[in-house]
């Protein structure tokens, strides 16, 4: 297979990106000397840039190709779909194929009698998520329910809601005169932090709307984790002081962690449920935040009400995305990728320990489900270990990009073994390559 190298049409292709397209989390004066991979096409887990090159896509195309590329059920979901209708309103209109789609998704969320608002971002679903917990509150005569409870560490997305629940990093501190303030639980580097937030539930009560949390996994605080026992305490702790509970699985979703969503694993059933990357298995933008039933009743009423949401998008529901959705569901049972996604965990974790643990650099591994942090223990952030070492690897033919020092694993969730074998090995050479003394 050929490894990844810069040059020939790559070159042409990637001063012609950066003369007209703005990158997010890039910094543009340095885009060409990071050599960017500029894709063309792909096939199964493979990218394939314009001169040829190839490329294992150890990321999944940031988090959200779950079976592969130009994958054949979900290649002609899209194409019969094309042939009746791309796009309608769901704004006071459905459609057949939405429809379908929220009916299957309802059959499987750890939600009760759930309700979908679909969106085309993860960020997107959290805001619809901050925006109904808050109008919850009203709708019932409660006042003073003005405020959020979540962690240090969170990520919830770049909208200023989102924001706001998130902890910061990622150089939105910038954006702080935005946010609106919420309290904060401590991180999941804290093994208390489970227990601190439901005391907090309970001395907060008063004014906080929801409760946000990623269950097991914070992923863009570089793959954090919390185990599954401390969770049951704080969803009771909201039930007791009557406290809405939004579980952002916007990441852990759809199997990342072994179970189709990492709420099971916590024994948890949120109020909300804020669902996105993986739902399309990559192949179009769509979110759903699924909301529970007391809480979609709350906002019925007559019409016109205030009672109303008065929240949706343009392309929220959108035709081809939940037809692909939906088959993207389907395969997830047919094909018991979740045994997949199990089995490559306990392998994919074996080999980290084993080769990539012990090198001198290396500080932590995790690992949930396919979902990798790796801490490189860099002596200074200016030696920018974490985007070296995704560079050498990307060289040697796995594409991976860096959280900071923290290499981060998400490759598909139908990845082989040989492939979990490659990747590691890729790493364990890119790490001893780059910080070589």
């Amino acid at each position: 297979m050929t490894e990844g190298a810069q040059g020939g049409a790559t070159d042409a292709w990637a001063k012609r990106d950066t003369a007209v397209v703005w990158h997010g989390f890039t910094q543009m004066s340095s885009y060409l000397e990071d050599a960017p991979v500029i894709v063309e096409r792909a096939e199964g887990h493979e990218l394939i840039d314009v001169d040829g090159n190839r490329y294992l896509d150890a990321i999944s195309s940031l988090w959200v190709n779950t079976l592969g590329h130009r994958v054949p059920e979900l290649d002609e979901a899209l194409r019969r779909q094309l042939e009746l209708v791309s796009h309608s309103t769901m704004l006071g209109n459905g459609n057949r194929v939405v429809v379908e789609f929220a009916e299957a998704l309802a059959a499987v969320v750890p939600v009760d009698r759930p309700h979908m608002v679909f969106a085309s971002d993860g960020a997107a679903a959290v805001e619809q998520a901050l925006r109904i917990a808050f109008q919850f509150w009203t709708n019932r005569g409660v006042t003073g329910r003005n405020s959020f409870l979540a962690f240090g560490g969170a990520y919830h997305g770049d909208t200023v809601g989102a924001l706001s629940v998130g902890a910061g990093g990622f150089g939105t501190d910038v954006f702080d005169p935005l946010r609106f303030p919420v309290l904060r639980a401590p991180s999941f580097d804290d093994p208390s932090c489970l227990d601190v937030a439901a005391a907090m539930v309970a001395d907060h009560a008063h004014e906080v709307a929801a409760v946000v949390v990623e269950p097991l996994v914070q992923g863009a605080a570089g793959m954090r984790m919390a185990g599954p026992q401390g969770f049951p305490e704080l969803a009771a702790a909201c039930r007791r002081h009557d406290v809405l509970l939004i579980c952002d699985e916007v990441a852990t979703g759809f199997g990342r962690t072994g179970t189709l969503f990492a709420s099971e694993q916590c024994g948890l059933r949120p109020d909300v449920l804020c669902l996105g990357k993986g739902i399309t298995g990559g192949y179009l933008p769509l979110s759903a935040t699924v909301v529970a039933g007391h809480v979609f009743d709350a906002f019925l009423g007559p019409d016109p009400s205030p009672r109303t949401l008065h929240h949706g998008h343009s392309y929220g529901g959108n035709a081809l995305a939940a037809a692909v959705a939906l088959r993207h569901l389907q395969l997830l049972a047919e094909r018991d990728v979740l045994a997949n996604v199990r089995a490559r965990s306990t392998q994919l974790e074996r080999l980290l320990w084993d080769q990539v643990a012990p090198l001198p650099a290396v500080a932590e591994v995790r690992v949930k489900g396919l979902m990798a942090g790796i801490d490189l223990e860099s002596p200074k952030p200016s030696l920018r270990w974490g985007r070296r070492v995704c560079a050498e690897a990307v060289r040697r033919g796995v594409l991976l990009r860096p959280l900071g020092d923290v290499v981060v694993l998400m490759p598909p969730l139908t990845v082989t073994a040989e492939e979990v074998e490659r990747i590691v090995e890729v790493l364990a050479a890119a790490i001893a390559e780059v910080t070589a003394p």
